[in-house]
């Protein structure tokens, strides 16, 4: 499975972004799909994941200003981010589960400054 990350870039704090995670195929046949991010000197943190069943969970940083969805037709994962703030400042990665293999794809980078 590949996938590509893509819609980060320089957001003013507040500010909102979405994030877009391409599959390289169907990501019904994905049993879970991630954000993770890593902020710069720091460890990869988990952001937030949706199973092929449509659950989702979020860490307690981003609940309530992150939104996980997925579009089946268009084999593509998103985060919608809103009320970003520095801390948010961080390269995003998405991650696929699919049984019992895990695939990254490249991170996209968002940077939150005014």
């Amino acid at each position: 499975v590949q996938l590509q990350a893509s819609g980060g870039g320089l957001i003013q704090p507040g500010g909102s972004l979405r994030l877009s995670c391409a599959a390289s195929e169907s990501i019904d046949s994905l049993y879970m799909m991630e954000w993770w991010r890593q902020a710069p000197g720091k460890e990869r943190d988990f952001v937030a994941f949706i199973t092929n069943l449509g659950s989702t969970n979020y860490a307690d940083s981003v609940k309530g200003r992150f939104t996980i969805s997925r579009s089946v037709v268009k084999n593509t994962m998103y985060l919608q981010m809103n009320r970003l703030k520095p801390d948010d400042t961080a390269v995003y990665y998405c991650k696929a589960r699919k049984q019992g293999n895990v695939y990254w794809g490249q991170g996209t980078e968002v940077t939150v400054s005014s």
